[in-house]
């Protein structure tokens, strides 16, 4: 028996929720670049399911909230981050319109779930445009917990949070404290995969946020 649902907007790895599916909750990933077959894609963990949705997020109709312990989202930061506001003018202002419509349907239906959630995003212009984040981090500050072996690297992210969402502590790999974390997300080269890596959630900040906050 599921132990509750769990859902994760923008999500094409589940690698946030993989935590959650190994403890027993049903976990439903949406995404656009998930195969538009009718039926989701489903992946059974050692615990339990991932099921992967087809959908393209610029509004929240197709998305459960009922009934959900946890919900993650991670919408586009393309045409958001700080880091690439310069090419912004090239781009117009549909491009700016359709990313602030995606992080529109994350925060609806962050707020209609009524569960704790966190909504991920690099360091962005929604700031100007909604509210600062609630809390940020870099993934070596959790490469200390199961899992985070490799994520001993820097990218400052943002999460905006609520209903009752815990900001897990801290805890570095004590291997590496004596040296410096590398830049691999900066430094990652142009490709058709760039986007999928850069965004990838650090395995031990996913295990860090799974035991602060499932039940």
């Amino acid at each position: 028996m599921s132990r509750g649902i769990v859902i994760s907007l923008f999500d094409f790895t589940g690698s946030m929720v993989r935590p959650w599916a190994e403890a027993g909750y049903e976990c439903r990933c949406y995404d656009i670049q998930h195969p538009a077959s009718g039926k989701p894609d489903n992946v059974f963990s050692s615990g339990g399911l991932i099921a992967y949705y087809h959908a393209d997020l610029l509004s929240p109709g197709l998305v459960l909230t009922e009934g959900v312990s946890f919900v993650s989202c991670f919408p586009p930061c393309t045409n958001l981050s700080v880091s690439g506001a310069r090419w912004m003018a090239s781009k117009g202002l549909r491009a700016l319109a359709e990313a602030i419509s995606m992080f529109a349907t994350a925060q609806e239906v962050c707020e209609a779930a009524n569960a704790p959630y966190m909504i991920e995003n690099p360091v962005s212009t929604i700031s100007t445009y909604w509210r600062p984040p609630d809390n940020t981090f870099d993934p070596c500050q959790y490469s200390g917990y199961e899992g985070g072996d490799d994520d001993y690297y820097t990218k400052k992210t943002c999460l905006w949070t609520g209903g009752g969402f815990k900001m897990p502590p801290p805890k570095m790999n004590p291997d590496k404290w004596m040296e410096q974390p590398d830049d691999r997300i900066h430094k990652a080269g142009p490709g058709p995969e760039r986007a999928n890596f850069r965004s990838a959630t650090p395995a031990g900040f996913a295990q860090a946020v799974f035991e602060a906050n499932s039940a």
